[in-house]
């Protein structure tokens, strides 16, 4: 069965993150979404996302096709029920569409309806899914779900502890230490008495540096000399971490490389936190936190106690920068100077608490493509075209 990620009415709570990429391609845990359902399903999946993403993202549709939505994580019972669907059965719990299954026609024309952000299954027949799901419906719900889906996604790959083999260079504490292949790891302190600690293919822990499980380092990143970071956390591949965090999700090839405290955050790609760049995770009345909201373009009161930040992709810090409790930063955004900015940053701003100016597109693409280019890629054509989307996008709320 061809299997695609489709993308549902969740997408807007999830902005800026999904600003660039398709919810599937959200990292929590050790992998995407993506990587998760392909390993579950042992099947490779494509994307039904909006149609300025579809061109970076594309959809391979065949002559049975059976569409999951992407904010949905797979466990053993969702599995079995998603594979038990026959052709325009569409399965549903409560008023959330998970999956549904179509021939190529039928394909095509919801294809059709994602690109413009609807999805209208009335004419499936309905398979009520009674039992718990696990679902990412806004951003904070990756950081708060990254240590249970870490000991998942260990179950998934098939790792087999290894830690004592590291013992003579670093102090060990339990028996779920896995270090993957080419990791360096010297001269540190790995604790997975709460939770397992992985550190990915070719990825380094530095001398002094503390760690506690559940925690998961990326291919080719490094955690910094001394850095402390607590659990819960993932740094995705090639990313370059120190100071100190505290549930934090990186996505992948971004920075925080200097001192300054992260916490409860989900920071996008393509990211650089300046030195001593600090975001508040907890008011000082311990209340709970207003979040900027996409969906009704305001601040919205939430249920969480804890949140840093929530991070689009290609968002810059400078030197010194104090983020307030639950901020959201914009893709392409660069915040400076002192005092504390705005607790929404609208993608392509520039600036800090003084002043906010529009970041123009010329500029964007130079600062990412010479970021990218230290890791050996390039901004494509097609990523610019994602970029002009954006940028109109979120026009107004720079006004």
């Amino acid at each position: 069965m061809n299997v695609i990620l489709f993308d549902g009415p969740q997408r807007s709570a999830l902005l800026p993150l999904t600003y660039t990429r398709p919810i599937a391609e959200i990292r929590c845990g050790i992998l995407t979404i993506h990587e998760k359902w392909e390993r579950s399903l042992k099947s490779q999946c494509s994307y039904a996302t909006q149609g300025y993403l579809s061109e970076k993202f594309e959809a391979n549709v065949a002559s049975e096709n059976l569409f999951i939505s992407g904010h949905l994580l797979p466990d053993s019972g969702i599995v079995g029920a998603i594979q038990s669907l026959g052709e325009n059965q569409a399965l549903i719990k409560d008023n959330t569409v998970l999956a549904f299954s179509c021939d190529k026609e039928v394909a095509d024309k919801m294809l059709s309806e994602i690109s413009q952000g609807k999805l209208n299954v009335t004419s499936f027949e309905r398979i009520d899914y009674n039992q718990d799901i696990s679902e990412i419906n806004r951003g904070s719900d990756i950081f708060q779900k990254n240590g249970d889906e870490i000991k998942k996604d260990i179950q998934l790959l098939g790792l087999n502890p290894n830690g004592q083999s590291y013992s003579a260079d670093n102090t060990i504490f339990g028996n779920e230490v896995y270090i993957e292949e080419g990791a360096k790891v010297r001269g540190a302190i790995l604790n997975s008495d709460d939770g397992p600690i992985h550190i990915g293919k070719d990825a380094e822990v530095m001398e002094g540096s503390v760690i506690r499980g559940p925690f998961s380092l990326g291919e080719h990143s490094t955690i910094k000399m001394s850095a402390k970071v607590y659990g819960d956390t993932t740094i995705g591949p090639h990313c370059k971490v120190g100071g100190e965090v505290s549930n934090v999700v990186m996505f992948g090839y971004s920075n925080k490389g200097h001192d300054g405290f992260i916490g409860n955050s989900v920071i996008g790609e393509w990211c650089n936190f300046g030195a001593d760049t600090n975001s508040s995770n907890l008011k000082n009345n311990y209340s709970p936190v207003r979040i900027w909201s996409y969906d009704t373009e305001k601040m919205e009161e939430s249920d969480l106690l804890f949140c840093g930040l929530i991070a689009g992709d290609h968002c810059k810090t400078g030197i010194n920068t104090m983020l307030n409790t639950a901020t959201v930063l914009g893709v392409c955004s660069n915040v400076f100077g002192g005092g504390f900015p705005s607790k929404f940053i609208p993608s392509f701003s520039w600036g800090g608490a003084d002043k906010l100016v529009t970041f123009k597109l010329d500029k964007a693409y130079e600062v990412a493509q010479n970021m990218m280019a230290r890791r050996g890629l390039s901004l494509t054509a097609t990523d610019k075209k994602i970029f002009q989307h954006i940028f109109l996008s979120d026009a107004f709320y720079r006004k």
